[in-house]
């Protein structure tokens, strides 16, 4: 018989059925989760503003709920003493927004982000924040103001960013719930690169506050079963209405995972067409995952590349805009703070004529139009998360080049600007041991279809590794 998990281990929805028949509860797993996030974080460095003392005493008032038998339940969906990290850009009451950056003035958050109010409506126990680089600009953990947050499969290496300590943090055992956001590859970059389950919505799918094109939240989990239960609470409506790209409320049945394979047309997309050149270790697993897919009576095409270094350097200067005119409203004082990385990114901005920075911003509509007209004949796309495998913890940007930032987001920026769905989940591993990822895309609004093909996936691909949560003996790796 397999070893029973340790408690901190356990995916939500084993949680779940624990406190419903008594076996476990919100605090004896929140405890658990606590001694294993202190054991972990001198090596992990993924927490920012821990709050042990807080957590526990969401997960006695959760306990005492399940003991009257009055889990906090909406639509049939519960949460209720579910341990949850929040990246540190989504604002919790009382709590400073740092941004990853010591520039940052440090005052605390006068009200919860839309998505963290939904969970905490829901009665998850909220650890604490999760780590982020500088800024939000960079595929790492590299931060002026976090100590260097690492890979949990192997510490030498990347968790890949924005989200960085939610990666690893899921990876690590830090609680099956974490919420990550995403304008260009920041849920799914540190999701693949750390085994879980990392969804990008559709754009407005889950109100967030402050909105912004392309800029989404999403869950990043061990399942996909448990990615379903955080958008079913992540997706209700904000009361405040504070996102203006919101979709309208649609009661989806997002714990219904099933899928009929038979029929679906599929994408096989296996050049970016922009950016960096393909790792020779990242194919072999996607394309395996398309023979599974086919196997299962899905019609799979081959898709030729669609992006170009044009569009991606468009945007990019576009962003390195708006990160130069940020700095321009710092102080000298909070400037002198900024990481040097991020200063020689985005000051390399100077001197751009305006024709150049709406050229820059044109090429937003240009990938949305390519992208869109690209995937409409399938009903999903199946790709490589990225041209790269696994890359040293210390270095920003996947290729270690500030003069090509974001090579590494060739396959990943297209659906933000497209606004549709998009989800990484490991397909295999690299020399390192830390995992490659297959990234499946489908239509705007189709997020239920997404993680039902990641769930088809989930059940077909080979058994993983175990997770890296006995970290001295991931650090030798």
């Amino acid at each position: 018989m397999p070893a029973t998990p340790p408690l901190h281990a356990l995916s939500a929805t084993e949680m779940l059925s624990g406190y419903r028949d008594g076996a476990l509860s919100p605090v004896e797993i929140t405890e658990a989760v606590i001694a294993q996030i202190e054991r972990c974080e001198p090596q992990l460095h993924a927490t920012y503003a821990f709050d042990p003392d807080g957590a526990l005493q969401m997960a006695r008032q959760s306990e005492a709920r399940w003991q009257a038998g009055t889990p906090i339940t909406r639509d049939g969906i519960t949460i209720d003493g579910i341990p949850t990290t929040i990246k540190e850009n989504i604002a919790t009451k009382g709590v400073p927004v740092p941004l990853g950056s010591a520039a940052s003035l440090l005052s605390p958050a006068t009200e919860d982000a839309p998505p963290a109010a939904r969970m905490r409506e829901a009665g998850a126990v909220i650890l604490g924040k999760t780590t982020m680089p500088e800024f939000g600009m960079f595929s790492s953990g590299l931060s002026s103001f976090h100590p260097l947050t690492r890979n949990a499969w192997n510490t030498a290496m990347n968790p890949g960013g924005s989200s960085a300590g939610a990666g690893a943090a899921g990876a690590a055992g830090y609680g099956p719930f974490h919420i990550g956001t995403d304008i260009g590859g920041s849920v799914r970059f540190p999701a693949g690169w750390n085994g879980l389950v990392g969804l990008k919505p559709s754009l407005g799918r889950i109100p967030i506050a402050p909105p912004y094109m392309g800029r989404v939240a999403g869950p990043m989990c061990r399942t996909v079963e448990d990615a379903a239960l955080m958008m079913a609470v992540l997706s209700r409506p904000d009361p405040a209405e504070r996102d203006s790209m919101n979709l309208p409320p649609e009661a989806l049945p997002w714990t219904d995972l099933d899928m009929d394979l038979k029929g679906v047309r599929i994408g096989l997309w296996l050049e970016a067409g922009c950016g960096m050149a393909l790792d020779p270790q990242v194919l072999p697993p996607v394309e395996a995952a398309a023979r599974a897919f086919e196997a299962a009576g899905a019609i799979v095409e081959p898709i030729d590349p669609w992006m170009t270094n044009d569009m991606l350097d468009g945007l990019e200067l576009f962003w390195r805009v708006r990160a130069a005119t940020d700095l321009a409203k710092m102080s000298p004082e909070q400037r002198a703070r900024v990481l040097p990385l991020y200063l020689e990114w985005a000051l390399s901005a100077d001197g751009l004529s305006g024709f150049e920075v709406f050229g820059g911003f044109e090429q937003s509509v240009v990938i949305r139009n390519r992208t869109v007209a690209a995937t409409q004949g399938f009903d999903y796309v199946l790709s490589p998360l990225s041209a790269n495998a696994s890359f040293p913890a210390e270095w920003g940007y996947a290729n270690n080049d500030v003069t090509r930032p974001m090579d590494q987001i060739g396959f990943t920026l297209p659906f933000n600007m497209s606004e549709q769905p998009a989800v990484a989940l490991c397909c295999g591993y690299d020399a390192n041991g830390v995992p490659l990822a297959l990234q499946i895309a489908g239509h705007r609004f189709d997020d239920l279809g997404v993680l039902r093909m990641a769930h088809a996936w989930e059940q077909m691909r080979p058994a993983m590794r175990p997770w890296p949560m006995d970290l001295p003996m991931s650090a030798m790796r």
